[in-house]
């Protein structure tokens, strides 16, 4: 199963891969997080880390919580996450970054099988997790690391 968001910034993309790649700053950007804890770090970048964000609806939020092996990729402008705990454990995301006119288009993959419960997993995933609790958090954190590149590049 796969889900993509995409959103256009007027920032230009090595500030916008700086910010997407700056994932302990995002709980400081993004009102949706709660924390971003680096267990280990990579030499080149990335390493071990724990995130937790709200998932807001209408009358209450839902936090989430995932730990991914995270990975830089500087050169193609891409951040990707391999989910090792959590719900989604096993699920691929990738950031792609890629320059468009005077701006930036950022794509936000997520592709995963579902989750490893007994005959649910796969309906829960398609039906519930995907398209409300990832697509929710995804949109957010889009248009926030949208924002604050834009900020920055003010």
């Amino acid at each position: 199963m796969r889900i993509v968001d995409e959103i256009i910034t007027s920032a230009p993309p090595d500030l916008v891969y700086q910010v997407a790649a700056d994932v302990e700053r995002w709980p400081h950007i993004l009102a949706h997080y709660r924390w971003v804890r680096m267990h280990e770090r990579a030499p080149a970048g990335g390493g071990i880390v724990e995130m937790s964000a709200w998932r807001p609806f209408p009358a209450f939020r839902w936090p989430t919580w995932w730990t991914s092996e995270m990975r830089l990729e500087p050169s193609r402008r891409e951040v990707h996450y391999r989910h090792i705990k959590g719900v989604t454990t096993g699920m691929n995301v990738v950031w792609q970054i890629r320059a468009v006119g005077k701006g930036t288009h950022i794509k936000l993959v997520h592709e995963w099988d579902g989750a490893s419960w007994p005959i649910i997993g796969r309906p829960a995933a398609k039906i519930v997790i995907l398209p409300i609790f990832v697509h929710g958090i995804a949109v957010l954190t889009l248009a926030g690391v949208s924002r604050e590149a834009e900020r920055l590049n003010a």
